[in-house]
């Protein structure tokens, strides 16, 4: 598929063959879901914790005598229905690691970035030539390109001052084309890429060898998935 070019001052000024295995795919909505669902899950520390009654502090003691005081039974004061007493069946230290096929999560950066392309939220800038970090520069951009809300930057190798003139524009990240993943990718509302980021990410997932591995139900019955 073709991608419009634009410069640092939002003109359009050329335009790029984009490889339909990366850009140009039916997007498979199942393989999307089930990547970001695993990434969100991989975030997650698994640290909450909650103390059981053997665990609290507190005297194991009978706090009163089995009958004879018209009062019901009770056993310790760490027993769960005293105040500070033990939680039952509360949080333990787990891991939430989802590890997903290697296939499968090729297939949803793909369809991912397809839906994006469709949408027409992926706006290619030539390159970025900033001397030195300046917001302004950045915020101008977005403003040109018509992007008044979140967006994601992509460069094909790292740019400090890229990095630096855009981390201060809400709701605006900056990342490497081999960072990109589907969380960062559905959450903003636009991307703008580089030349370079465009062809790092068809040397990533594109190519014939893709069009090999992809599964006969993304080419033919993709479309009734997204």
């Amino acid at each position: 598929m073709k991608l419009a070019v634009h410069n640092l001052a939002g003109e359009e000024i050329d335009s790029i063959e984009a490889d339909d295995l990366v850009f140009g795919l039916p997007p498979h909505a199942a393989s999307i879901r089930q990547a970001m669902l695993a990434q969100l899950a991989n975030r997650r520390s698994g640290s909450a914790k909650t103390k059981t009654r053997g665990e609290v502090a507190g005297s194991t003691r009978k706090i009163r005598r089995q009958k004879g005081l018209g009062g019901s039974r009770q056993g310790a004061i760490r027993a769960p229905h005293h105040r500070h007493g033990g939680i039952v069946f509360g949080p333990r230290p787990r891991s939430y690691a989802q590890d997903l096929p290697k296939r499968i999560r090729r297939l949803a950066i793909r369809s991912a970035l397809s839906a994006r392309a469709q949408e027409g939220a992926i706006k290619v800038i030539d390159k970025f030539e900033l001397g030195t970090p300046r917001t302004r520069t950045m915020a101008d951009l977005m403003v040109a390109l018509g992007l008044e809300r979140s967006a994601l930057v992509v460069t094909g190798t790292p740019d400090r001052n890229v990095f630096l003139s855009t981390r201060n524009l809400p709701g605006s990240k900056v990342l490497v084309a081999d960072y990109l993943n589907v969380v960062d990718v559905i959450q903003h509302h636009a991307l703008v890429m580089t030349v370079d980021a465009v062809r790092r990410a068809e040397a990533l997932w594109g190519g014939e060898r893709a069009g090999k591995r992809l599964p006969v139900a993304s080419v033919n019955g993709g479309a009734s998935h997204g």
